[in-house]
């Protein structure tokens, strides 16, 4: 009598493996690195959202494909990964916001708006039946005297951050950002500094029509979308420095190519 095959350890959400690992988790997490690119920066007087979209087709129309989310006056979020999974999460979160404004006629905290994100992931990881959240959030916001940025996981972890990235150019944003990061820029260096992180994970393909800002800052404590038109002129200052840099390089390789020829000719003589 043959044995029936051993079932693997990815087939349900609630069983671990022999290492300890839970295979659909990793298996979201997958879902979310295949995501568009989406950019959280931090600054002295506010906080920075920036996606890149990523239109796969000149059919579609860019303004219909949301990336960046108002979740109440003073908090945005980003998304990458699963889109449906996404607007669920924030419809979620929009709730919330509004239980707690009822409740305690006061504004959530953006802390506590992104525990309670996590804690319902979370669950989604414990009990039979269901799979995790394929998504993962970038949730930006202001408290009373400071900016906040946070990184919700598919597993429900939450981690603030100065500046991070989610999606499929994370490793490509966070190598500019832990060069060129500063703790004391404000809130038009930190545009720059994410536009600029995008040029590199797009490998110099950016487009301002495919691109969403988003900035809450602590004088106005309003979370609020920049126009298509702000974003073009931040899109052009970031590459004319490209353009402006790459040709100093060029200048430099032909200075070096010249004093190389100049250095044999006098070897020869």
């Amino acid at each position: 009598m043959q044995m029936a095959p051993q079932m693997g350890y990815d087939r349900a959400i609630t069983v671990f493996s022999p290492d300890g690992r839970l295979f659909q988790v990793e298996y979201a997490r997958e879902a979310v690195k295949r995501g568009t690119t989406a950019v959280g920066v931090k600054a002295k007087d506010g906080v920075v959202l920036l996606v890149d979209k990523r239109i796969t087709s000149r059919l579609i129309e860019a303004e219909s494909i949301e990336k960046i989310f108002q979740i109440d006056d003073h908090i945005g979020a980003a998304t990458s990964g699963l889109v449906a999974d996404a607007r669920a999460l924030i419809d979620r979160s929009r709730v919330e916001s509004q239980i707690n404004r009822v409740s305690y006629d006061e504004l959530i905290g953006v802390e506590v708006l992104a525990k309670k994100i996590c804690d319902h992931k979370q669950t989604y990881t414990q009990y039979g039946g269901v799979r995790p959240y394929g998504t993962a959030l970038l949730i930006a916001g202001v408290d009373d005297h400071n900016p906040r940025l946070f990184e919700t996981d598919p597993s429900g972890a939450l981690l603030e951050y100065k500046a991070t990235a989610i999606g499929a150019g994370r490793n490509a944003v966070v190598e500019v950002f832990e060069k060129d990061y500063d703790d004391d820029m404000d809130i038009e260096s930190a545009i720059i500094l994410g536009l600029d992180a995008l040029y590199n994970a797009a490998e110099g393909k950016l487009d301002a029509e495919t691109l969403e800002v988003g900035t809450v800052t602590l004088e106005e404590k309003q979370f609020r979308k920049l126009t298509s038109e702000e974003v073009e002129s931040y899109v052009s200052q970031i590459l004319e420095m490209h353009i402006e840099s790459e040709e100093a390089e060029s200048d430099e390789e032909e200075t070096d190519e010249k004093s190389e020829d100049e250095s044999k000719d006098e070897n020869e003589e």
